[in-house]
């Protein structure tokens, strides 16, 4: 039994409820862990990625409500199977066996208690390459402060700079500050990002910005606040593989692919404000 889970704080929405009583709060999750499956996935940043892939693990349920979630099947809907904290090990060495480059740990907030454990158990037998921890960024700081020492790269999500938005799309609060706070604290930890002989990053963190259609307004001020408030060496990937699904239909101004006029936009930004350190997707039309 996790004790974490008899009041769970574990994410901003402090839920305070006991989910080792069986009470269910803002992120569906149990006191078990739940994945939807583990894969080796070739299709991350080329130095997260390589040329081997990267092992992840996606985990059911999510914090958010977004509704243009891409995997709301897995985090919406809790697709996916209960395991034990041994059972969670093993796949971590599985996935270590199959020669991937690290370990990543997709959507795994509801879980650090009990993903801790499972480290702690994997590193006892072995596994030693790096370990990824891929967020939306609505991270509580107490709950990253846990994760000092298990994780190895930080792969945070800054969705909004607008919280109106972060309201609107995924019904959360304060997320501006909760997330720019986080990636901090991330970086605290592990520092700027340090690569392999391969250019594969080893430690560090890079954050994630998907550009959502009728918001590039909300994209600069994300790009902005990186920019003025992170050191130089920080990674940043700019994404343009939004397209509308799950209930982005209900919302008309993003109920659409980006236009080719709005991704020039945002790259022109990117070029003034002189980022030299990540990737920026290519746009693609069909």
């Amino acid at each position: 039994m996790i004790k974490e889970l008899d009041r769970c704080n574990i994410c901003p929405h402090n839920c305070n409820i006991s989910r080792n009583a069986g009470k269910i709060g803002r992120c569906r999750a149990t006191d078990k862990i739940k994945i939807a499956l583990y894969s080796t996935h070739n299709f991350e940043e080329p130095c997260i990625s390589g040329e081997k892939g990267s092992g992840t693990v996606f985990f059911s349920n999510c914090n958010l409500n977004c509704v243009y979630c891409q995997n709301y099947e897995i985090s919406q809907m809790g697709k996916g199977k209960e395991i034990t904290i041994e059972e969670l090990s093993k796949i971590l060495i599985k996935q270590q066996e199959k020669g991937v480059e690290n370990i990543n740990l997709v959507t795994p907030t509801s879980y650090v208690p009990q993903i801790i454990e499972a480290i702690k158990i994997a590193k006892k037998e072995g596994l030693n390459i790096p370990i990824v921890y891929n967020t939306n960024g609505y991270e509580n700081i107490d709950t990253i402060k846990m994760l000092d020492g298990y994780i190895d790269i930080y792969l945070p999500d800054l969705k909004y700079a607008e919280n109106e938005l972060a309201k609107k799309y995924s019904k959360v609060d304060n997320y501006f500050e909760i997330a720019t706070e986080t990636i901090i604290e991330m970086i605290k930890q592990v520092g700027i990002p340090k690569f392999n002989e391969r250019g594969l990053m080893k430690k560090g963190v890079m954050v994630r910005h998907l550009v959502l259609p009728n918001n590039i307004e909300n994209s600069k001020k994300v790009l902005k606040w990186l920019v003025g408030n992170l050191p130089k060496e920080i990674y940043i990937s700019v994404m343009a593989q939004y397209f509308p699904t799950y209930k982005a239909k209900d919302f008309g101004e993003i109920n659409r692919k980006l236009t080719k006029e709005e991704w020039i936009e945002v790259e022109e930004y990117i070029q003034n404000l002189g980022i030299e350190n990540g990737y920026i997707q290519e746009l693609r039309r069909t």
